[in-house]
């Protein structure tokens, strides 16, 4: 049996490698990541997007599953997009809150 604390650790470290690709801002600090399941290497990451019409979704998505699966571990990776919580500026960490206002996005 696998340390599920562990590897979810490890794949929030690896999320957190995932960035925007219009941003440039890693997905956790943008707070895109809901959250991070896993059973016994089969994991489910929760993401949520912001805004409906992102047209970063699918390359955001691989990215994940790339991630994900580079974890020792990780037999497989499931993306969950939801809607609710919807995504605001409060989601964001402070590191990518100064990421955004350093490129003069006002958050």
């Amino acid at each position: 049996m696998l340390d599920t604390p562990r590897l979810v650790n490890s794949l929030w470290r690896a999320m957190a490698n995932v960035q925007d690709p219009e941003f440039q801002v890693s997905i956790v600090d943008m707070g895109l990541v809901v959250g991070i399941d896993d059973r016994d290497g089969r994991v489910t990451v929760t993401l949520t997007f912001t805004a409906m019409g992102c047209p970063a979704t699918d390359m955001i998505i691989e990215d994940v599953r790339t991630a994900g699966m580079s974890v020792p571990g990780v037999t497989s990776v499931e993306i969950e997009v939801v809607w609710n919580p919807i995504w605001t500026s409060a989601r964001l960490t402070p590191t990518g809150r100064l990421a955004f206002q350093e490129m003069g996005i006002a958050v």
